[in-house]
């Protein structure tokens, strides 16, 4: 047992980092406090020095293979695919505003899906700034589409683990591998997507132009689209730009599905992570002659700090009773079958990353579930159910995720407004229909399933 004072530490520090996580005074890295409130844990005795080792065994093949994914998308942004794509993107919307918001989220979801929720957005947003103003749209024609591009880049998580951290990391914790977790999953999460970008649509419909006209350039159909006139990355020893680039992706995917290939077979799914990174950092060298030392600067090792740091203090908060009192209040009705199990943990699981975020809130929820008696089925269903409500419902509120804080910073650089009323008034609509058809959906598909 822990004495009253380090209970009541603990609890102010987890609640302390989580202020200043979603404040990020200054613009703060996220991990600094959550790593000053580690320390703070670790020093009033509520994690002790041998829990470090169990925690960086959870957290360090998630953070690794995350890493490796950024890692790729860095050196995919050198080779200059991302505007490619984004000119792909362009063209193809034929100069239609709703032909467009179709194309936006499916490719925020596609990057979602090929490297992770984060990334996507930081890949995503500028390009879709720079597109949207260079058609001339209003601040309020643009909020359709860069709104319901985050939504869905952020949602698109949900059906397969390798798109999300803290996703990875409750993996290791259930003990369930990727191929599992993807069959049960992809069917109802991604039928949940589609529904998001109806009910997404149905509420921009009025807004999204019906004709584009680019003032800063020409469209698709009138000579050249917004974005020809940026000059692309030089590729002196390519011949075939789309062709490259389509074998670039083509790779990219093969290394994806090689995750999932590893995890059937039990290989650790970071070695193949950095396998594919190492190899694409060769071919940019052999492409581009640019040597792997600029990786160094450029990979953001800080997420590895963040993830560690942050499952310290849930570890914490976990060696102080939260966990047990959440057994207790909860076991009972998550055991009685599958859709019980499915709504309520992944209500809760919302409630709590709306509350603080779906970081932490996932780790608890998942760590509740490991210390429950329930059927290997029941538990495969609740954690699922934790994950789309740590990944669609967390949606609610900007503060429910990172990846929603990161994309309103880029807007707020770039001078486009939104407001939490914009923001709110939108996913009150769009966000509690698609968790609960979603939660329902999982649990009678994985019920034929077995």
């Amino acid at each position: 047992m822990y004495g009253s004072a380090a209970v009541t530490l603990t609890i102010m520090t987890f609640a302390l980092t989580m202020a200043l996580i979603l404040w990020r005074p200054n613009g703060v890295n996220e991990s600094v406090p959550a790593t000053a409130g580690a320390a703070v844990i670790l020093l009033c005795g509520t994690v002790s020095l041998s829990d470090l080792w169990n925690i960086a065994a959870t957290v360090s093949s998630a953070a690794i293979t995350i890493l490796a994914t950024i890692v790729m998308a860095i050196i995919l942004e050198s080779f200059g695919f991302f505007y490619w794509a984004a000119e792909g993107l362009a063209a193809r919307a034929k100069g239609s505003g709703i032909r467009l918001f179709w194309y936006v989220n499916l490719i925020c979801f596609l990057m979602t899906l090929f490297f992770n929720n984060d990334g996507s957005i930081l890949i995503t947003t500028p390009i879709l700034l720079i597109l949207l103003e260079r058609l001339g749209l209003k601040n309020r024609e643009k909020i359709p589409y860069l709104l319901s591009g985050a939504l869905i880049a952020t949602a698109s998580s949900a059906p397969i683990g390798v798109s999300n951290i803290v996703n990875l990391i409750a993996l290791s914790i259930v003990g369930m591998d990727l191929y599992m977790h993807t069959l049960m999953m992809f069917v109802p999460a991604t039928a949940g997507l589609l529904l998001l970008v109806f009910l997404l649509f149905l509420c921009f419909r009025r807004q999204l132009p019906r004709k584009l006209h680019a003032r800063k350039a020409g469209f698709a159909g009138m000579g050249k689209h917004p974005l020809a006139d940026r000059p692309p990355v030089p590729l002196p020893n390519v011949k075939n730009r789309g062709a490259f680039m389509r074998n670039v992706l083509l790779f990219v995917f093969a290394v994806r599905v090689s995750l999932f290939v590893a995890s059937y077979l039990k290989i650790p799914i970071e070695l193949v992570a950095v396998a594919g990174s190492v190899l694409l950092l060769g071919w940019r060298w052999i492409v581009l002659k640019i040597p792997p030392a600029d990786m160094v600067r450029k990979t953001p090792w800080h997420i590895l700090v963040f993830a560690f740091a942050m499952y310290v203090i849930i570890y914490g908060l976990n060696n102080i009773g939260l966990t047990d009192v959440l057994v207790r209040v909860f076991e009972p009705v998550v055991s009685r079958d599958l859709v019980n199990a499915s709504l309520l943990m992944g209500t809760l699981l919302s409630l709590m990353s709306i509350f603080f975020n779906n970081h932490p809130a996932l780790m608890i929820g998942t760590m509740t579930l490991t210390s429950m008696q329930l059927d290997p089925l029941v538990l495969k269903i609740a954690y699922l159910a934790s994950v789309i409500g740590s990944d669609v419902g967390s949606l609610l509120l900007p503060i429910g995720t990172l990846a929603s804080l990161i994309w309103m910073h880029i807007l707020r650089q770039h001078n486009v407004k939104i407001r939490w009323h914009d923001y709110v008034k939108v996913t009150l609509i769009v966000i509690p229909p698609t968790v609960l058809a979603t939660l329902v959906l999982l649990a009678y598909w994985v019920e034929w399933l077995y």
